[in-house]
């Protein structure tokens, strides 16, 4: 085994616009790498499918954050660009190991089993008659501003229950812990949710109702009932992580469909495909570009290469999601493929908790407003749309459309 001695990859502002294009160059080197990312961290970078997941799922890397301020100091080189992990919002069990992660993972995951998403699509599918009864006189509006992140922002919330009036400052300061903003400006966001939420929590907590952070609050592992400090941060990762990746996989579906007319024909004559195409949606321009933070905590072999321990390593999701030794023409959008046991939500114990929802509130949200508009087009040049500052999401700031309704 052996490390590459190649200077690392930087990676810029092309990796942030066009991932694919720098994943598919990387991929034909190799599928590991040295990497600096956009944010100046040294990483190491997976490039290939079945190492990627390997990785996902292997102990010897550790989601905790919490003790990883000396790597940092090591390994980031520009400090202003560094999140502060000690923030007590991002205490959340993204960045946990077991025991931890699996005791909250627990108590989390019961409001999310395909029994209780069901519940919901009668809600999820009433939300989205209203906005698009909203939009049928226009001719033109905004997938994302007018229709993804009002359905999405209104289930989580209602989900969670937090108040109306609080949702559009949730959203708000929740976009700027997902982007690439410097370390003031995120500490400022996180200082602001956390004021946020507590407030919220402990209004919860005088007056509970029978929603997900109410039974958060009350809910007990034995005798150990969860801190304040943990509902919070689960809060803030529930409507983060909720609400961000679903808005992201609306319009990066979207945008697929309306760049590949005739897959967009082939799922409005048969919307029986709408879950094969959510899940091809998800592998061919996910909604994450890659993995969330994890740390070698002993050295791992991953194929002829080592990674040592206290290095970072990422896996690059959309990469790994159009591996042609896993996927056949991975670049092609095929709505009738079978793209099952793609990473687009991880992989192992970490695996996206929220994904049931997220695949149900995308399904309808697709097969709404198809029904509703029989001609979508996209209203400007793909050129001219403006990607949102995040190296860990993948998703455009606004998709305008030109809608007719059929007289």
């Amino acid at each position: 085994m052996s490390s590459p001695t190649t200077e690392p990859v930087v990676l810029g502002a092309d990796f942030v616009r066009d991932p694919h294009s720098v994943y598919d160059r990387l991929r034909k080197e190799g599928a590991v790498h040295r990497a600096v990312l956009p944010t100046g961290l040294k990483v190491w970078l997976i490039t290939s499918y079945e190492e990627g997941r390997a990785l996902l799922a292997d102990p010897r890397l550790s989601k905790n954050m919490a003790d990883a301020g000396h790597l940092f100091e090591l390994h980031q080189t520009d400090m202003s660009r560094q999140r502060d992990y000690s923030h007590s919002i991002q205490q959340s069990m993204i960045n946990m190991d077991p025991p931890d992660h699996t005791r909250l993972r627990g108590l989390v995951g019961r409001a999310f089993t395909m029994r209780q998403v069901n519940r919901l699509r009668p809600r999820i599918e009433e939300i989205a008659d209203e906005l698009l009864d909203a939009l049928a006189d226009r001719t033109e509006f905004d997938i994302v501003a007018d229709y993804a992140a009002p359905l999405v922002s209104t289930v989580i919330s209602e989900l969670l229950g937090v108040p109306e009036g609080d949702r559009a400052e949730f959203r708000e300061t929740s976009e700027i812990l997902t982007s690439d903003a410097d370390r003031e400006v995120v500490n400022q966001a996180s200082n602001a949710l956390l004021t946020l939420v507590s407030a919220i929590v402990e209004a919860k907590r005088a007056a509970p109702d029978d929603k997900l952070l109410s039974s958060l609050i009350l809910a007990a592992d034995g005798e150990d009932r969860l801190s304040h400090e943990e509902v919070v941060s689960l809060a803030v990762v529930l409507f983060v992580g909720g609400f961000d990746t679903t808005v992201n996989l609306i319009g990066n579906g979207t945008l697929a469909l309306l760049r590949n007319p005739d897959q967009l024909a082939e799922l409005r004559a048969d919307p029986s495909l709408l879950p094969s195409a959510v899940e091809e949606f998800l592998r061919f321009d996910g909604s994450a570009n890659i993995s969330h933070f994890r740390r070698t905590t002993d050295a791992v072999p991953v194929g002829n290469m080592t990674i040592p321990a206290d290095e970072f390593v990422f896996v690059g999701l959309l990469a790994a999601n159009r591996d042609s030794a896993r996927y056949p023409d991975p670049d092609v959008l095929d709505v009738t493929r079978s793209a099952t046991g793609h990473l687009a939500f991880g992989h192992g114990i970490h695996h996206c908790v929220g994904a049931p929802l997220a695949r149900a509130e995308s399904e309808i949200a697709f097969g709404r407003l198809l029904a509703r508009f029989p001609v979508l087009d996209l209203a400007i040049d793909p050129e001219e749309l403006i990607r949102r500052p995040s190296m860990l999401h993948r998703g455009v700031r606004s998709l305008p459309v030109r809608a007719h309704v059929e007289s």
